[in-house]
């Protein structure tokens, strides 16, 4: 079917099975919008995204549905795309990055620690540039109330949120403040993010704690990283069913 240009993808209020799982999923996700404490605590969110998303799938099926798409759905899809492949690599980056310190520290190589605080450093601007661009995203994102617009807007909400946690929180204070602070007045198990554990454990010398909270950090990273490439499958999966209206 073609698709009709400069119409939005709204749908009218339907007792079918599919808008009921959308409304739900959509509203799970947006009370659960509040900043992470943690990367396990992001599987839920992009499980969560997989969900709405299968149920857009649903919803196309259906003949009403179907006649109108928008060129403009199709267009936003490939910038969602982009998006989250963008997070993916830079999940599989932060991956590799703790594996490498791992075996740096197991063999006491100082170049190879400096190499990670060296690649977290630009990762931090990697970072960063994506946030800009998913910001961008957001802001292009119109408020129409259309179905698929809701959901790219908390898809964006979403992984602009995991790469926020990713950046960590910038510590303005010198080097020896910062570790006088840590011991004197909260200890590193304290610190919530992982990505600012280790680099608080590498200035405070602790190895053993290090290596056990790397092995950790690994772990959560490897299921975040399963989970976006999950949603990623699924993205695509949804933008065929777009096309093939």
């Amino acid at each position: 079917m073609a698709l009709h240009h400069g119409r939005s993808l709204s749908f009218p209020s339907s007792s079918h099975p599919a808008v009921s799982q959308f409304d739900d999923s959509l509203s799970r996700l947006r009370s659960s919008e509040a900043t992470c404490s943690s990367l396990s605590s992001f599987n839920g969110k992009i499980n969560g995204l997989r969900n709405l998303y299968e149920s857009i799938d649903d919803l196309l099926l259906l003949p009403h549905i179907q006649q109108i798409v928008s060129e403009e759905c199709v267009d936003d899809f490939i910038r969602l795309l982009d998006a989250c492949s963008s997070v993916r690599d830079l999940i599989s980056l932060a991956k590799q990055d703790v594996r490498d310190l791992l075996s740096s520290i197991r063999r006491k190589d100082a170049h190879g620690i400096n190499a990670y605080l060296a690649s977290r450093k630009k990762s931090k601007k990697m970072i960063q540039k994506s946030l800009k661009n998913l910001r961008r995203s957001a802001s292009a994102t119109s408020e129409n109330g259309s179905m698929l617009k809701d959901a790219e807007s908390v898809a964006i909400s979403m992984l602009e949120s995991l790469l926020s946690y990713m950046l960590g929180t910038k510590v303005h204070e010198s080097k020896r403040s910062f570790v006088s602070k840590l011991m004197h007045s909260k200890k590193v198990s304290d610190v919530e993010n992982e990505f600012n554990k280790v680099e608080s454990f590498l200035q405070l010398n602790q190895e053993n704690e290090l290596m056990n909270h790397i092995k950790e950090m690994d772990s959560d990273i490897q299921v975040v990283e399963e989970d976006l490439e999950s949603i990623f499958r699924q993205l695509i999966k949804t933008r065929v069913s777009l096309l093939n209206n």
